[in-house]
């Protein structure tokens, strides 16, 4: 089939949960022997440049909305006149390789479309009015939006990826306007041909607060791919890349990765962890998200005040540079809150690091018996966690050892098995 995918998350500058979705989505579909397409947001696609469209998409600083003129507000009641209120069409953009784009943008797509700002456009309209649009993509048999999006495809099956229910389940821990999230969320329960989503934890919420029957809901979990670099290393390399990185040696430090947000329990993480007593550093690698303003305040001063370089903080690293990081780590700590799937638990124990993570939301689930779990609300928990793994070596070895076992549940190959199946109720 000719398949489309949002380029939604694909744009941004630095990479998410729901990107790195995408972009596994997208190399699965294209190992099935798919037409695999993605569609940008570009502002203002040029018509008669290829040139341009491709220089775009490879730059997120040309993803960025181009500044509504009053000339702009002006013409645009008009063309949304001529062609229809929502009605949004899409330029396909010749991939010839003559604009080299960044390796940690680059996805295994055949081919791409640019619609003008289709995504802002969309989204304000669904707020303002509660209309959803249509993109006009030709050719195209089925569109796949990793992304509660409030866009269709003309003429083409829709299939909506909805990865968790986060915004009604911790509704303080995200910033979505939660009457127009819970409507655009019954608007695709009621519309879509299919919904995915990436655990059973997740399917159950879908089911019992959207109403959807659950045969119109398939659970097909996610992707972890390791880098190929990643792989091939050696321990002796490993060992020498993250001594240099952060002046520790290999299994020398405890690690947390993801962005500073409420729902990601880092207040909680730091205070347990400063209880412990254990002198093994933590590494946290995550940018400031939305509401994470006092867990970052907390974390500038405890690295302040600390003497002895036992917090350490990268707020990014590139992908390759953060399996390295993963691959090396004496554990991962990711006691979250509520996760649809929780990647950083599952990337983890492919890389053989022990995990400590929740026993709750999808996170038991994924983890398995392969996890150290701790009731995410209860800094004594999380302690005792942190303590048992830092003095006791067999554990770590066995929670690595249960970890790359259960990991091979989200193996590409699995993946691309779900998604097979998915996919030949459309074909």
């Amino acid at each position: 089939m000719r398949i489309l995918v949002d380029g939604y998350n694909l744009a941004l500058p630095q990479g998410t949960g729901v990107a790195t979705y995408g972009r596994t989505l997208i190399a699965a579909a294209h190992a099935l022997g798919h037409d695999v397409g993605v569609l940008y947001g570009v502002p203002r696609p040029s018509r008669s440049t290829n040139l341009l469209n491709e220089i775009a998409i490879a730059d997120p600083a040309e993803m960025v909305p181009i500044r509504r003129s009053k000339w702009t507000r002006w013409i645009e009641p008009l063309y949304t006149a001529r062609t229809g209120i929502g009605s949004i069409s899409a330029v396909e953009i010749a991939l010839t390789g003559q604009v080299i784009g960044s390796p940690s943008r680059q996805v295994e797509a055949n081919r791409a479309w640019a619609a003008n700002d289709v995504y802002r456009r969309a989204i304000g309209l669904f707020r303002k009015t509660g209309v959803g649009s249509r993109v006009n993509v030709p050719g195209v048999q089925l569109a796949h939006w990793t992304y509660p999006l409030p866009l269709e495809a003309k003429g083409a099956a829709n299939v909506y990826t909805l990865h968790d229910l986060v915004p009604l389940r911790l509704p303080y821990a995200t910033a979505d306007e939660k009457r127009v999230y819970l409507k655009l969320c019954k608007r695709i329960a009621a519309r879509a041909d299919h919904i995915v989503t990436v655990s059973e934890a997740s399917r159950r919420d879908i089911v019992d607060l959207l109403g959807v029957p659950e045969s119109r809901v398939t659970n097909t979990y996610q992707s972890v791919d390791i880098p190929e670099s990643v792989k091939a290393v050696t321990e002796d390399t490993l060992s020498r890349y993250v001594e240099g990185l952060f002046g520790v040696g290999l299994r020398g430090y405890f690690l947390f990765f993801g962005a500073i947000e409420p729902k990601k329990n880092v207040m909680r993480l730091l205070e347990a962890y400063l209880s412990s007593g254990v002198r093994t550093p933590l590494v946290i690698v995550g940018a400031p998200g939305w509401g994470g303003e006092s867990d970052t305040n907390m974390l500038k001063q405890l690295r302040a005040l600390d003497s002895d370089g036992r917090l350490i903080w990268w707020d990014y690293l590139p992908r390759d540079m953060l399996a390295m990081v993963i691959a090396g780590a004496k554990a991962t700590l990711f006691p979250s809150l509520y996760e649809g799937f929780g990647l950083p638990v599952a990337e983890s124990m492919a890389m053989g690091t022990p995990v400590l993570t929740s026993d709750g939301s999808s996170l038991a689930e994924i983890s398995g018996d392969a996890a150290l779990l701790v009731d995410p609300y209860s800094v004594a928990a999380i302690t005792r966690g942190i303590q048992a793994l830092d003095a006791d070596p067999d554990l770590c070895a066995d929670m690595a050892a249960r970890g790359k076992v259960q990991s091979a549940r989200f193996s590409p190959e699995a993946y691309q098995g779900g998604l097979a199946k998915l996919y030949e109720q459309f074909a």
